[in-house]
C-alpha cells in the first residue's frame, strides 16, 4: 500500500467515525442491516469460530517438538538437553552466564538468595506482577517496596520508586509487563546514581530488547518463565541470568547441588559440593528439549504475531478513547497472553463494560483480567512473614488506571487479513454508534 493510499484509507475511516458519531443521535436515520447487533443488528464478526480457535491456541507445538522428545526418550540422554538450551540461551541473549531452572518462581528465589543481602533490606518492586516477584524474598530476610506503575505503558513507574526510596533500599526489580520493555535506560541511570542493584523479572518478555540488548541483560540478574502460557512455552521451565560469576555461582549453587563441583577451585561455593545450599530447582529434560524447538522459532512466530497486532492497532487507535501502551522507537516488544489496549471512557463516551457488551455482541473476543495487586494481598500485611512490615501503599494510581480501563484482544498466530478486517469494521460500528453504546 502506498503512503497517499494509506492516507487516503485513514481519512475515510475517520470520516466513517465522525459521520457516524452524528448519526448515532437519532436512531431512525439507522438503517436496519447497520444497526449494533446488541440491538437486533446483524454482528460485524462472521469469521469461523473454529479457525479462530485454531489461529489463536497456544502453546503451539507440532512434529518437531514431538521429535525432540522421542529423540531424547530414544537416546536415554536426558541431562545433556539441559546445558544444551543453556548454551542455546546464552548464544540468543548474549548474557555471560545463565542457569536454567524448573519455573520462572525458583529462578526468581534462586536469584534473590545470590544477592546476599543484610535481611532487614528493601527491594523496589511494582505490585502490579506475579506474587513470586515479591514474595520470594521474604525467604531471606528481605522486604518489598511496592512501586506503581505508569498507566500508559503498565510498566515500572520510575517517578513514584523515587519518591519511595529509603536508606534500607539496596535494590530495584524492573518487571517488563505484557512483553514491553520497561525503560531500562532511564532505571538503570537511577540505580548508578542511587548506588541500587538493578534485577529484571523479563517473564512476559522473551524475544524483547531495547538498545540492541536483550531483556534480563540490563540488570546484573534476570530471570525469564518458560511456564505454558508464556511468549517461548515449555509447560513449565524459567532462565536465570547473570553479569557476574559470584551471582550466578550462588544462584546455581542454591538449587543445583551437582553445580559446585564443576566451579573453579577458586570459587567460594566450591566447597558445597555434594550439597548445593539445600534446594533442588533443575529443569526437566523434556521441558529443555522442547524449549530448544521453541527457541528456533521465537522470532518467526513473534514476527507474525507482532505484525497482526501492529495491522489491528494501526486502524483501532484511530478511534478516540482507544489506545495501546506506549512503546519508544529504540524498544522492541513481543505480545504476551494478549493485545492490551486502553480505553479513555470521556473521550469514547461509553464506559468499558458498556463497550465489551457492544463489542461481544458483534462477535469479537474482547476480554479483561485485572493483574493481582501484590500491596492487597493478605500475606504483605501480616508482619510475621516479614523482618519488618512491609509498607502497604493507601493507592497505586497506576494500577488502578490500568486494571480500570483495559480490554485484551486475542492473539493471532497465523495470516488473517479477514479476521483483523472485520474487528476493524466492528469497533468502527461502535463508535459511530456511541450514543447507543452508552446506554447498554
Amino acid at each position: 500500500m502506498s503512503n497517499e493510499t494509506g492516507k487516503n484509507a485513514s481519512e475515510s475511516r475517520r470520516d466513517f467515525v465522525r459521520k457516524g458519531a452524528v448519526l448515532a443521535g437519532g436512531a431512525a436515520v439507522l438503517q436496519p442491516r447497520e444497526a449494533l447487533a446488541a440491538y437486533g443488528g446483524a454482528p460485524a464478526v462472521t469469521f469461523p469460530s473454529s479457525t479462530l480457535k485454531e489461529l489463536t491456541k497456544w502453546p503451539r507445538y507440532g512434529a518437531a517438538e514431538k521429535e525432540a522428545l522421542h529423540a531424547l526418550i530414544e537416546e536415554n540422554t536426558f541431562y545433556n538437553a539441559l546445558p544444551a538450551f543453556e548454551n542455546d540461551w546464552k548464544e540468543y541473549t548474549k548474557s555471560p552466564y545463565v542457569k536454567a531452572h524448573m519455573n520462572g518462581s525458583s529462578a526468581l528465589t534462586s536469584m534473590y538468595f545470590a544477592l546476599d543481602l543484610p535481611a532487614g533490606s528493601e527491594i523496589m518492586v511494582p505490585s502490579y506482577t506475579f506474587f513470586a516477584t515479591c514474595l520470594a524474598m521474604r525467604f531471606f530476610g528481605l522486604v518489598p517496596v511496592f512501586v506503581d506503575i505508569d498507566p500508559k505503558t503498565a510498566c515500572f513507574d520510575l517517578e513514584d520508586a523515587k519518591k519511595k526510596l529509603t536508606p534500607r533500599t539496596k535494590a530495584v526489580v524492573a518487571m517488563h509487563s505484557w512483553g514491553l520493555p520497561c525503560e531500562m535506560d532511564k532505571i538503570a541511570g537511577w540505580c548508578k546514581e542511587k548506588g541500587l542493584i538493578l534485577l529484571e523479572d523479563a517473564a512476559h518478555a522473551h524475544g524483547a530488547w531495547m538498545q540492541g540488548k536483550a531483556m534480563g541483560t540490563w540488570g546484573v540478574m534476570g530471570i525469564y518463565s518458560f511456564q505454558a502460557s508464556k511468549v517461548l512455552p515449555t509447560v513449565e521451565g524459567g532462565m536465570g541470568m547473570y553479569q557476574t560469576r559470584g551471582y550466578y555461582e550462588r544462584a546455581a549453587a542454591f538449587g543445583h547441588y551437582e553445580d559446585p563441583v564443576k566451579f573453579a577451585k577458586d570459587s567460594p561455593v566450591r566447597a558445597y559440593e555434594g550439597t548445593g545450599f539445600g534446594q533442588k530447582y533443575r529443569m526437566h529434560p523434556f521441558a529443555a528439549a522442547v524449549a530448544r524447538v521453541q527457541l528456533r522459532g521465537l522470532e518467526e512466530r513473534n514476527a507474525v504475531s507482532n505484525g497482526n497486532v501492529k495491522r489491528m492497532n494501526e486502524r483501532l487507535c484511530q478511534l478516540p478513547g482507544l489506545s495501546e501502551p506506549r512503546c519508544r522507537a529504540d524498544q522492541k516488544r513481543v505480545y504476551y497472553n494478549a493485545n492490551m489496549l486502553f480505553v479513555d471512557a470521556a473521550k469514547a463516551g461509553f464506559n468499558r463494560d458498556q463497550l465489551m457488551r457492544a463489542l461481544k455482541a458483534e462477535g469479537v473476543r474482547v476480554t479483561m483480567w485485572d493483574y493481582p495487586e501484590q500491596h492487597k494481598l493478605k500475606i504483605y500485611s501480616e508482619a510475621r512473614w516479614w523482618h519488618h512490615a512491609p509498607v502497604i501503599p493507601a493507592s497505586m494510581p497506576g494500577d488502578a488506571q490500568v486494571n480500570g480501563t483495559h480490554i485484551m484482544l486475542p492473539l493471532i498466530h497465523g495470516e488473517a487479513p479477514e479476521l483483523i478486517e472485520q474487528y476493524g469494521k466492528a469497533f468502527e460500528k461502535v463508535w459511530a454508534r456511541r450514543t447507543e453504546v452508552s446506554k447498554l
